[in-house]
């Protein structure tokens, strides 16, 4: 169990980048749905956040190796070995849980799923961006037209494959839990990384780089009230999670949360605190400041909330991936938990990640123009006011 800490770091840090990627695919997809046209010039900035895609499969593809080389398959997921030991009652292959759910839960369809969701992932940003890239050059309004009637589509398909992808890679790291509202939890979380991500880019481009004289307040008071809208949609959703769990009170649905506040013996561990930061830091004290127009639209309180934001989000990562039960037969219940941790690996991998999608986006931006200068909609949101 020691060993898989450092491979939990690889995830954690892969899951953070990559759901501000989805977020950001998720939105120009609902912008154009909406026909919306104030947020053009930041819909390209989006664009090149979505260039990471491709990076982040190879990096995926160390954890997709595990089953197939590793000497324990089920290292990081342990429903992948069926002689891995579980806490006071035998292996995963004799587990009746584990049986009812193993034509889902295999490895070739383990593997068959990761590559479609990163396929969906990776297939819809590049036709998005050759469309709206394309548009820069030949002015043609039928790419607009095209990018619409794709997003319609690609919605659902992002929807499935962010699900799947979260139900395969988190949740089922405790393949004994299950939850309905996982896939919304993760969607909610994409959301907010992503609208947090924008801000600080676009604050950055308008002091620094090419949307100097172009981003306006207006821009930044819109996000700003997405921000708010999607605090208060992730915080419904976790609490409605943890409220229906707690209500039905199924021993295979408790214990993901039980672990996450006490020990075997009832104590509160360090997943608690974490808990508490999550209610207190991640909805509350983001709530309280979004509701004031000034964090909205004055520059640094703005970009403030936005750090607050993904801090938590990485956060809110933690605690859903890392906590889980370690077989320690000659221990209580037959196992601890593991606590709270940050580690070296931590660091590094979350610093690695993010500079090869660092790298992706900047490449991007050398390819293209600076705003979409050709499209129907760039007046609009050039002169967009509140």
């Amino acid at each position: 169990n020691a060993d898989v800490r450092p491979i939990m770091s690889w995830l954690v840090a892969l899951g953070f980048w990559l759901s501000i990627a989805v977020g950001m695919l998720f939105l120009v997809q609902i912008w154009y749905v909406f026909h919306a046209r104030w947020p053009t010039i930041i819909r390209r900035q989006c664009e090149h956040g979505m260039a990471a895609f491709p990076y982040l499969l190879l990096l995926f593809i160390p954890l997709l190796a595990i089953p197939f080389f590793h000497e324990n398959p089920g290292l990081l997921w342990k429903w992948m070995d069926g002689h891995n030991a579980l806490p006071g009652h035998g292996t995963v292959g004799e587990d009746p849980l584990y049986v009812w759910k193993s034509p889902y839960l295999n490895i070739p369809f383990f593997a068959v799923r990761a590559i479609g969701i990163f396929a969906v992932f990776i297939g819809i940003s590049m036709l998005l961006r050759k469309m709206s890239f394309d548009t820069d050059t030949s002015g043609n309004i039928n790419n607009t037209h095209n990018a619409r009637r794709l997003s319609s589509l690609g919605l659902f398909l992002c929807a499935i494959a962010a699900t799947l992808g979260a139900i395969d890679w988190f949740k089922s790291l405790e393949y004994h839990w299950f939850s309905t509202m996982y896939g919304v939890w993760f969607f909610a979380a994409c959301m907010r990384a992503a609208l947090a991500s924008i801000i600080i880019l676009c604050v950055i481009l308008a002091a620094k780089g090419y949307l100097k004289g172009i981003l306006k307040q207006a821009h930044r008071y819109d996000i700003g009230c997405m921000m708010l809208a999607f605090t208060v949609f992730w915080a419904y959703i976790s609490f409605s999670q943890y409220f229906l769990i707690y209500s039905a009170n199924i021993p295979e649905e408790v214990f993901w949360y039980n672990i996450r506040e006490k020990n075997y013996d009832g104590g509160l561990n360090s997943w608690w605190w974490v808990s508490m930061g999550l209610i207190f830091g991640h909805f509350l004290l983001p709530f309280l400041l979004l509701l004031w127009y000034k964090t909205k639209v004055v520059i640094w309180r703005s970009v403030t909330v936005s750090v607050l934001i993904l801090s938590f989000h990485l956060l809110d990562l933690y605690w859903n991936i890392i906590p889980g039960k370690i077989v320690v037969s000659n221990h209580g219940e037959g196992y601890l938990v593991r606590q709270f941790s940050v580690t070296g690996y931590d660091l590094a991998a979350l610093v690695g990640i993010g500079g090869i999608c660092v790298f992706a986006v900047c490449r991007s931006m050398q390819k293209a123009e600076p705003i979409p200068v050709r499209d129907p909609n760039i007046v609009a949101s050039l002169n967009y006011t509140e």
